[in-house]
């Protein structure tokens, strides 16, 4: 049985024609605009994200919705543990615009709290438990929430300075009868649905504030397209920190079909992931490149012929990696690209097998979405030349939490869309536009780095390296050790005669930064060498590749760290 969406597409009329101008610059802001149109859809009326879940769950109660290390829970029974919670959150003062943090690792219980946080009404805030404890702490104090819902064995983690109301789940009632479940709440879908942080250049992480339509419409354009069914089971590997999680969770809730939880910290272990893919029949994954990368390595990868289709953001997917994918499995290969800023993806690509291409597009756009390549005046650039993407749209998410300043810098007035208020987001990344509206990556603009899926901005770990006394003055960047090993790369001044050796600074940037952002090499320069301009030459800082290991100004290269997500 195939569940179709209960919205229907309607069309919409076009956006506002091309500007008067010159005539190359008016056929060009035509042709934009035209492609735009492409993407438009209406709904009559847009859900709330646990509105389709309660939908399945009144219309398929006994069906399996979640599978979680032997333990299963049916439509009915997630949905009476989510309203059970989501009566205590209410009476916890939780509603519209609120947020309550996430503090549990990958479980039933996560799965129902954040059910509970939409039927209650507010936004949630998924935090890793394996977050540093200053940034945690910085994390609860920037998002203020009414709640953190955690589990007891991680209960003792929580900054001993946060004085907010803690909900420790395993000790609460998971069940509740029909009388005391509260009534649906009535939101709007443009209100706050998550919270997400990302890293920041200044220093300190930034939160994205996403809502629920923008959500929706990723997921409604998912399942349009894919067609997930009733008998599909889908595996939730990402950490929930990341966006991809949400479309993990939610997308087979929404549908009728089962989400097979990873085990915690599963999600690094590719001989883990292939027994259970295996075991639970696994259809529907996900995965970073680098992480694809080492999955295919697995001798046991020929014991999952169920899968049919793997997704991939997050970096980008090499050619080379595409086609060993297809050569090692049956399954779709949907290459998906989009940041947190525009609700986890803007755009998508079907892999061909018979590609001769030695790049792979990142796609085209998804519903309601438009996309834009701009030079650095902020004008069009034409079909095949490079330029800024910008992403426009339902998607785009509200900004940056207590960030105006930055959400002004990053979210523009919209050219050419009718609709008042409407922004664009510039993201910094170089593309160029190839025939059918189809889109291809090419870089940066700035230094960010995407490393194992992992958004990085390097400005945030050297200002966390610039607290340490014995640092002066540093530089972090990321170096292409060898195929599909790339790594972050510190380069130091030191404050004195002393250099802190790698061990210490490693030790004093657990405090305050996820493992996945600590550098893999220190190299300690006497001085930079510098441009014309007195900015530092990148290109001549020495290769972090000839660094001798336990030597003075080359500390000892550390082992890559564990692929992950």
């Amino acid at each position: 049985m195939e569940l179709q969406p209960d919205t229907q597409r309607h069309r919409q009329a076009p956006l506002a024609a091309p500007a008067p101008g010159g005539q190359q610059g008016s056929d060009e802001r035509g042709r934009v605009l035209a492609a735009w149109d492409a993407t438009r859809y209406s709904y009559p009326v847009v859900p709330l994200l646990h509105t389709p879940f309660e939908q399945r769950a009144a219309d398929i109660p006994d069906a399996v919705a979640v599978v979680s290390e032997g333990q299963t829970l049916t439509y009915a029974a997630l949905n009476r543990r989510a309203s059970c919670l989501a009566q205590r959150l209410r009476r916890a003062g939780v509603g519209p615009e609120i947020f309550v943090a996430v503090y549990l690792e990958r479980s039933l219980e996560m799965v129902s709290a954040l059910l509970a946080i939409f039927k209650a009404g507010g936004a949630c805030v998924p935090l890793d438990v394996a977050t540093p404890p200053q940034r945690l702490a910085f994390f609860l104090r920037d998002c203020t929430p009414a709640v953190v819902l955690t589990h007891a064995q991680v209960r003792d983690r929580l900054p001993s300075e946060y004085g907010g109301r803690v909900m420790v789940l395993d000790a609460l009632p998971t069940d509740a009868g029909e009388n005391s479940l509260p009534p649906p709440w009535q939101g709007h879908p443009l209100q706050a649905a998550n919270l997400l942080y990302t890293s920041g250049s200044t220093g300190q992480p930034k939160g994205v504030v996403n809502t629920h339509a923008g959500l929706y419409n990723r997921l409604f354009w998912m399942q349009d397209r894919y067609r997930l069914q009733c008998g599909d089971r889908v595996l939730q590997k990402t950490p929930s920190s990341f966006d991809v999680a949400l479309w993990e969770i939610l997308w087979p809730l929404h549908v009728g079909a089962t989400l097979v939880l990873a085990r915690p910290e599963g999600h690094k272990d590719s001989s883990y992931l292939t027994r259970l893919i295996s075991e639970q029949q696994v259809t529907v994954a996900h995965f970073v490149p680098s992480m694809l990368q080492i999955f295919l390595d697995e001798p046991g990868l020929t014991r999952c012929p169920t899968l049919r289709y793997l997704f991939r953001s997050g970096e980008v997917l090499s050619a080379h990696l595409q086609q060993r994918c297809f050569a090692r499995l049956d399954a779709h290969l949907h290459n998906l690209y989009g940041p947190t800023e525009a609700a986890i993806d803007v755009t998508a690509w079907a892999c061909r097998r018979d590609s001769a291409a030695r790049t792979v597009p990142i796609g085209s756009p998804i519903y309601n979405t438009q996309i834009l390549l701009l030079d650095r005046r902020g004008a069009f650039v034409a079909q095949g030349a490079p330029g800024e993407l910008c992403i426009g749209g339902m998607g785009l998410s509200r900004g940056y939490h207590r960030r105006p300043d930055l959400t002004a810098a990053c979210f523009l007035p919209h050219p050419g869309s009718p609709e008042p208020g409407a922004r664009l987001y510039k993201t910094g990344d170089l593309a160029y536009e190839q025939p059918e509206n189809t889109f291809e990556y090419k870089g940066r603009l700035d230094h960010q780095i995407k490393l194992r899926g992992q958004r990085i901005e390097p400005g945030e770990i050297e200002i966390a390296l610039l607290r340490h006394p014995g640092v002066r003055s540093c530089l972090v960047q990321a170096q292409t050790f060898a195929a599909n090993d790339q790594r972050l790369v510190a380069y130091l001044i030191a404050a004195g005669a002393s250099r802190p050796a790698r061990k210490e600074l490693l030790a004093f940037l657990r405090l305050s930064l996820p493992a996945y952002m600590h550098p893999s090499v220190f190299i300690y320069l006497e001085a930079w060498p510098l441009l014309s301009n007195g900015k530092i030459d990148r290109r001549a800082l020495p290769s972090a590749t000839a660094a001798r290991p336990g030597g003075t100004r080359g500390p000892a290269i550390a082992a890559a760290p564990s692929a992950g997500e």
